[in-house]
């Protein structure tokens, strides 16, 4: 697929100011009230199902923000709405097949390990079940199956934050990668390597903050010439920021990070973080549910062919006042 034809446009057009195994599961939507969790009326349409498969990690904050989205629309959209989740994307897969098995009205997926679920998103779409993809995937939606894809061209963000921090002076960040394998966080840090040829990549196991702390603080360490580090969520920008005060590097080595959190959003009001990247989570699993319930009532198929892109959007000292209420609220 070609990426430069429609990204610009795409971008400025679309930034908005129970299964088994071991997965997270639940259900949301409402079929029986009378008002939506924003205060709407419930649609009148009758109920269906509509699943929701991501690869979220245990305790990973970013996939709450995305499952509020989603039980919104799906609180409005009268929609049953099946949660689940698993970072491996073979088992990832078989909770898609499982979603199939159930004979779901739509599937939105995340397409971090896009190889792992080519096959069964193959049987969704034999079975005629509509996909939408979500968070990573703008890339390889279309050529899975799905009719359109909700989230940020992590190549744009990653250049975005490669582009400010050079304007910054930093020639040799370290970008940490916290999931390897997942596509979606490979293109960040390849995109700030197209702005800053001196970026160095860092594996560590997200799902122990004490294996990152401790390889983040050797790496440092390591590398005196570190000039900027990066985080590509929120709760590892939070343990970087104490393994950079843990050494008592101060403004040496500059912190940016990709995602929103009130704590973050207060570290970059301090001082603490120089700026993050925002892809509007809440947008995401919003946007995908409703998307799969108006497929599911007429037909329409958003987007056109193409993915809508919620982000990026830079949020620095500026504006991180004003973000931080919606943080609060939980939708940003």
């Amino acid at each position: 697929m070609k990426r430069i034809s429609w990204r610009k446009l795409a971008v400025a057009a679309a930034i908005v100011p129970l299964f088994a195994m071991s997965a997270c599961s639940s259900s949301g939507g409402r079929p029986g009230e009378t008002a939506a969790a924003g205060g709407g009326q419930v649609a009148s349409t009758s109920s269906i199902k509509i699943a929701l498969i991501t690869h979220a990690a245990p305790g990973d904050t970013f996939w709450d923000i995305v499952r509020k989205g989603a039980e919104e629309a799906a609180a409005k959209d009268n929609v049953d709405l099946l949660y689940t989740s698993d970072p491996d994307g073979g088992r990832q897969a078989q909770l898609v097949q499982q979603a199939i098995d159930q004979k779901v009205a739509g599937i939105a997926v995340s397409l971090a390990k896009p190889d792992a679920l080519k096959a069964v998103l193959k049987k969704a779409e034999d079975a005629g079940i509509p996909v939408v993809s979500i968070n990573s995937g703008a890339d390889l939606f279309a050529s899975l199956g799905a009719f359109t894809h909700f989230g940020s061209d992590e190549g744009i963000a990653g250049a975005a934050v490669g582009t400010r921090l050079a304007k910054e002076g930093v020639t040799h960040p370290i970008c940490v990668i916290h999931e390897q394998g997942n596509v979606a966080l490979e293109a960040r840090c390849a995109g700030v390597k197209t702005k800053i040829a001196g970026t160095e990549i860092l594996y560590v196991q997200g799902t122990d903050m004490t294996q990152v702390s401790s390889t983040v603080t050797a790496k440092l360490q390591s590398t005196p010439n570190a000039d900027a580090i990066i985080g590509l969520g929120a709760p590892f920008t939070a343990t970087i920021l104490k393994a950079v005060t843990s050494l008592n590097l101060g403004a040496k080595c500059k912190i940016a990070s990709f995602d929103v959190g009130a704590d973050l959003l207060q570290d970059i009001i301090d001082g603490k973080v120089l700026f993050t990247v925002d892809q509007q989570p809440w947008l995401q699993g919003y946007d995908a549910v409703d998307a799969l319930w108006q497929n599911h009532r007429g037909g329409f198929k958003v987007g056109g062919g193409l993915p809508v892109l919620t982000g990026p959007a830079i949020i620095d000292k500026t504006n991180a006042p004003a973000i931080l209420t919606f943080a609060k609220e939980g939708i940003r």
